[in-house]
């Protein structure tokens, strides 16, 4: 692939994110972010095959790129779904009976 083309599949899979994330209702979000951190893996470990395979470096470049926006990604989705299951944990009660 030459330099363009990757620029070009760069540009066009972020405008595509783009328009898929905006699209979905905020009701659907936490539950569909917290079933695609595995697809979010996935799109880490190819770009670190991107990122490290020292093509062109414009391709380094948005390999890095695709590295960092994948890790916040993966990490963002494991911390929204961690606060989404504390929302369902029970709180404790108190020794009279009452919650806190």
């Amino acid at each position: 692939m030459t330099s363009f083309t990757e620029l070009y599949v760069f540009v066009l899979a972020a405008f595509v994110g783009y328009q898929v994330i905006t699209r979905v209702p905020p009701l659907l979000h936490t539950p569909l972010m917290s079933a695609t951190n595995a697809i979010s893996g996935i799109s880490l470990v190819g770009s670190l095959v991107a990122a490290g395979a020292h093509e062109t470096p414009i391709s380094t470049i948005l390999g890095f790129i695709a590295v960092t926006s994948a890790t916040i990604n993966v990490v963002g989705g494991f911390l929204i779904t961690d606060r989404m299951l504390k929302m369902f944990k029970q709180k404790p009660k108190d020794t009279d009976g009452k919650r806190p």
